[in-house]
C-alpha cells in the first residue's frame, strides 16, 4: 500500500518539493540582507528618533514580496485541501476502482490509513516548513509593518508560525470527508474550497478573538493613535480618526477602538470621525496662521479629557494563540479521521 501510494502521488510529491525548494532557496538568500538593512537602518534612526519614517520606507520597499510569500502560505493549505484531499476518494468512487481495490487482500481501513498518513503527513510537513521558512525571512518587516498588516493581525497571523500546518492538515481531511460523501471530484472540489474558506473566516471574526480574555486600556490621544485630524474654519472643534494603533504595544491586534469624550461617552468608534471640542480660534487647533501641528493639537484635546479605549491582544500572545489554534484544527482533524473511517467501513459500498 505505501508502495501504491507512493507510485500515485509522486508526481504531486514531486512538483510541491520543487516549489517548496526554489522558495526556501530564494528566501534564504535574500533573508540575511533584508536583516541587515533593517538593523542599520534601526541603528541609524534611533540616534535622530526618525524610527516611524525609516519603519514606513522600509516596509513600503518590501511590501510587495511581503504580500506575495504571505499570500503563498495562505494558499497552501486550500490547495492541499483542493487537489490533493477532495479527489483522493471521489476519484476512486467515480472510477470504480475502489471496488478492485478494497477486494484484495488489503483492508478498507489498512488502505484509508496509509492514503491519509503519508499523504496527509507530507502536506502538514511541507505547509510547516513553509510557514517557518516565511516567518524568519518576514521577521524585521513583522516588526515594521502598518497596524493593519502586523503579525497579530488576522490577514498575516494565518500565514506564519505552525498554524499553517494545523490548516493543511485540516483542509487535506476536509477534502477527504467531503470527496467520500459527494463522491464525485470536481463537485467535492467545490465544495471542500468552499467549507474552508467559510471556517479560515470565522476562524478569526468569531473564535480568534476568544481565545485568550482581550486587555482593555485607556490612552491619551496622540500621533500614535490617531489616523487623522480635520479642522475647518471656526467651528469649534476638531474631527479626530482613531486608527488601528495601539500606543506603546507594537504590534498588538486591536479589536476595538473608540473616542472617549470627558466625560467617558463614546463619541467614535475606529475609522470614524469623532468631534472635539477645542479652540480652533487661538490655541494649537487655530488654522488662521497655518496649518496647525498636529502633535500639539492633539496634545491639547488630552489635556481636555479626551482618551482612546482600545480593547487588544498585546504581540506576546502569538505563539499562545498559534498553538491553541493548532490543536483547535488539529482536533477538527481527528475528529473528521475517525468519522471518515467509520463511514468507509459502515457505509461505503
Amino acid at each position: 500500500m505505501i508502495w501504491l501510494t507512493w507510485r500515485q502521488f509522486r508526481g504531486s510529491a514531486a512538483m510541491t518539493a520543487a516549489l517548496l525548494v526554489v522558495l526556501t532557496a530564494a528566501l534564504t538568500l535574500t533573508g540575511p540582507d533584508l536583516a541587515s538593512r533593517y538593523a542599520t537602518g534601526i541603528a541609524s534612526c534611533t540616534q535622530d528618533d526618525s524610527c516611524a519614517r525609516f519603519y514606513d520606507r522600509f516596509f513600503d520597499e518590501y511590501q510587495l514580496p511581503f504580500l506575495a510569500v504571505s499570500l503563498v502560505v495562505l494558499l497552501l493549505p486550500a490547495l492541499v485541501g483542493l487537489f490533493w484531499g477532495a479527489p483522493l476518494i471521489a476519484r476512486e468512487l467515480e472510477a470504480g476502482t475502489h471496488l478492485l481495490v478494497w477486494n484484495q487482500s488489503v483492508t478498507r481501513g489498512r488502505w484509508l490509513a496509509v492514503k491519509l498518513g503519508l499523504i496527509g503527513l507530507t502536506a502538514a510537513a511541507a505547509t510547516c516548513l513553509c510557514g517557518l521558512v516565511v516567518t524568519w525571512w518576514s521577521g524585521p518587516l513583522d516588526k515594521s509593518a502598518f497596524p493593519e498588516l502586523a503579525v497579530m493581525a488576522p490577514l498575516v497571523f494565518g500565514a506564519r508560525g505552525i498554524a499553517p500546518m494545523g490548516y493543511a492538515a485540516f483542509a487535506f481531511v476536509l477534502g477527504v470527508t467531503v470527496g467520500m460523501l459527494v463522491r464525485r471530484t470536481l463537485p467535492a472540489m467545490a465544495l471542500t474550497l468552499a467549507a474552508f474558506a467559510a471556517i479560515q473566516l470565522a476562524m478569526p471574526l468569531l473564535v480568534r478573538p476568544h481565545l485568550m480574555p482581550p486587555v482593555t486600556s485607556t490612552f491619551e490621544i496622540s500621533e500614535a493613535n490617531v489616523s487623522g485630524i480635520g479642522i475647518q474654519g471656526d467651528t469649534g472643534s476638531a474631527h479626530v480618526v482613531l486608527g488601528p494603533a495601539v500606543p506603546g504595544h507594537a504590534g498588538a491586534w486591536a479589536l476595538s477602538s473608540d473616542l472617549l469624550d470627558p466625560s467617558g461617552r463614546v463619541i467614535a468608534g475606529r475609522g470614524e470621525e469623532g468631534p472635539v471640542k477645542v479652540s480652533t480660534t487661538s490655541g494649537p487647533c487655530a488654522p488662521a496662521a497655518g496649518p496647525p501641528n498636529m502633535g500639539a493639537c492633539l496634545a491639547e484635546a488630552s489635556r481636555l479629557g479626551y482618551r482612546q479605549r482600545v480593547t487588544y491582544h498585546p504581540l506576546d500572545r502569538f505563539w499562545p494563540f498559534q498553538w491553541i489554534e493548532t490543536g483547535i484544527y488539529a482536533l477538527l482533524t481527528a475528529g473528521l479521521t475517525g468519522f471518515c473511517f467509520w463511514w468507509i467501513r459502515r457505509r461505503l459500498s
